[in-house]
Order: C-alpha cells, then sequence, then structure tokens
C-alpha cells in the first residue's frame, strides 16, 4: 500500500494545520477516470490518529485489487482530528489557547469540511465519496453532513458510533470512567519499547490488538493532550446531536452500521436503541462483527475490512425501507 501525507497550513480564519494522508495501490490506477470509483474518507476515534486505519485499509486494498472485484476504489484519505496523532503536535501551541480547550466532535467534523474544501487539487466536490468513521469519527462524519457547504456522499459506514439516542445520560458513567482514565495516562515514556511494554501488559487493551495497529499507535502517539482528550469526553453534546441528523439523513443515504458482538464499553443498551425500527431511522444495514467490542479498527481489522469490502462491493443483504 502506497500513501502520501499532505498538510494544509493554519490561516487567519482556520489557525491550525490539517494533516491527512493519501492511501492507494497500483492496481487502482485503472479506475482514474471511472465516475464509479470510489474515494474513501476515514476517520478515527479519540486517543488514536489516522494511521490507526492502515491495517484496515491495506486489508481492504488487497481484497479490492484482485481482477474480479466488483468494489473499484480509487484512493482513501484518513484525515486527523486536529488535537490528535501528527496534526496534534502540530497544533499543540495553538491548542492551549481559549479557542480551542475545549475541542469538540462538532470541530472534528468542520476540520475534515475545511480539509475537503481547501485541498488544492483533489477535487473532492466531483468524487464519489464514500465516509467510514469509528467512534469519535464516527460521529464527526455525520456531523460532517450537516456542514455547509454540503459534500455529497454516496455512502456511509459507521462504526462503533458513540451515540446515545436516549440522551447523553445513558453514556455518562462511561464518560466519567474515559475521563478518569485519561486524565491518569502516562504523558510520556523514555522509549518505543517501554511504550510497547506499557501497553502490551495483560488486562490492557493493547494487549488485543493486532499487531501493526499496536505498532503504529506506539509510533504515531505523540497526539492528544490529556487535557485535550478529557475536553474530547467531556464532549456531551457530540453524542446526542449526530442523532438528530441521522433521522434526517438515513431517508436519503444509504448508511451502514458496524457494531461489536460484545458490550465491553458502550452501555448494552445504547445502541438497540440507536437501531431500533420503531425511532424511524432507516438504515441500510446493521451488521454485528462477532468476537469483538468497541475496538474494531484496533482489534480485527481483517474482519472490518471484510466487512467494509462487502458493504463497498454491494454484496451486503439491505434491510426493506418500511
Amino acid at each position: 500500500m502506497l500513501s502520501e501525507s499532505y498538510v494544509i497550513d493554519p490561516t487567519p480564519e482556520y489557525p491550525l494545520f490539517l494533516v491527512a494522508k493519501r492511501y492507494w495501490v497500483p492496481e487502482f490506477e485503472r479506475h482514474a477516470a471511472n465516475p464509479a470509483a470510489m474515494t474513501l474518507i476515514v476517520l478515527h476515534s479519540t486517543s488514536f490518529h489516522k494511521e490507526t486505519w492502515e491495517p484496515a485499509l491495506e486489508d481492504l486494498f488487497a481484497l479490492a485489487a484482485q481482477p474480479r472485484s466488483t468494489a473499484p476504489i480509487r484512493e482513501a484519505w484518513a484525515i486527523d482530528c486536529p488535537n490528535h496523532g501528527e496534526a496534534g503536535a502540530r497544533n499543540h501551541d495553538t491548542l492551549r489557547g481559549p479557542d480551542f480547550v475545549e475541542f469538540s466532535c462538532e470541530k472534528y467534523a468542520q476540520a475534515v469540511h475545511r480539509f475537503l474544501s481547501a485541498h488544492p487539487s483533489a477535487a473532492f466536490k466531483r468524487r464519489r465519496l464514500v465516509g467510514i468513521g469509528h467512534s469519535l469519527g464516527a460521529n464527526a462524519m455525520i456531523l460532517l453532513q450537516d456542514v455547509q457547504p454540503l459534500f455529497a456522499f454516496s455512502t456511509l459506514i459507521i462504526v462503533e458510533p458513540m451515540l446515545s439516542a436516549g440522551g447523553a445520560e445513558h453514556l455518562a458513567p462511561l464518560r466519567n470512567k474515559l475521563v478518569g482514565r485519561a486524565r491518569k495516562r502516562t504523558k510520556c515514556w523514555t522509549s518505543l519499547a517501554e511504550a510497547r511494554r506499557d501497553y502490551s501488559q495483560r488486562g490492557r487493551h493493547g494487549a488485543k490488538w493486532d499487531p501493526r495497529v499496536l505498532d503504529l499507535f506506539i509510533r504515531f502517539d505523540i497526539s492528544c493532550m490529556r487535557e485535550q482528550e478529557v475536553a474530547m469526553y467531556m464532549d456531551t453534546e457530540g453524542a446526542i446531536k449526530p442523532v438528530s441528523i441521522l433521522d434526517v439523513i438515513c431517508r436519503h443515504i444509504p448508511i451502514h452500521i458496524a457494531l461489536g458482538g460484545k458490550s465491553d464499553l458502550i452501555p448494552p443498551h445504547v445502541h438497540p436503541a440507536l437501531v431500533d425500527p420503531k425511532s424511524g431511522r432507516v438504515f441500510a444495514s446493521v451488521t454485528t462483527i462477532a468476537g469483538v467490542g468497541h475496538l474494531i479498527p484496533q482489534e480485527v481489522p481483517k474482519a472490518l475490512a471484510a466487512y467494509i469490502f462487502t458493504v463497498l462491493a454491494g454484496d451486503i443483504p439491505i434491510l426493506p425501507r418500511l
């Protein structure tokens, strides 16, 4: 898989760096003139970074590059939340200013919109866009559908969204737990080896991750200041505002939901309320990925890639619209 980095410099109107990576394989060049070829826009979760998606994209591209593939992909763009990853490092000083002390999910969506609008050569308005997001990135992808002027996405793939259709209070215990964990987080390590040992310890989430994800996390976790991570978790509006947008866009954009089979983070009643047909929300498909909880891209990128490929190839059964 090939990649190249893109950085959009700050301006007086938007004083933050925007950082993204473009991914592709040589086989995709045959789709360059195909208007049906898909450009994937990929967003990450809180406390991670755009590179978290690389293993899943690598496995997805291996499937899509096959000669008989029915999922024509042109390329994928993974975009950092401005207070995470490489973007977080570049924006470190600016993020300490009063305008960004309380960074939010909505500000991630606005940053993505600015990147899509400001990139000098990609012409995203003319692309067949597919939006993919996990957790925070899923919420931001939904919020992006309401940022003017609109970018027309042909499909959304929403992975383990941090959404509560019943109100923010249903996520309050989880929010408090995540805030406490973020405040205790080690600020830095003396070496990459020390970081790897720390995250690989039995009982740590990193012990369950795909080794490729763990390596990338350690390499690129130059990212989110603890104060910024806490602010993201405290963003109660980011967990409920996207629901009202979903209520509208699900009628004209095919939206595929992927959930983990284990309720290891989000309370077990939260996602059923989101996808309940009685809510009036209509999804193209709702899929459960067995054997994994919230951190699907981190723990089972290969299974996630297979699921995404099935969606893009049009092979997933579509739920009837009532």
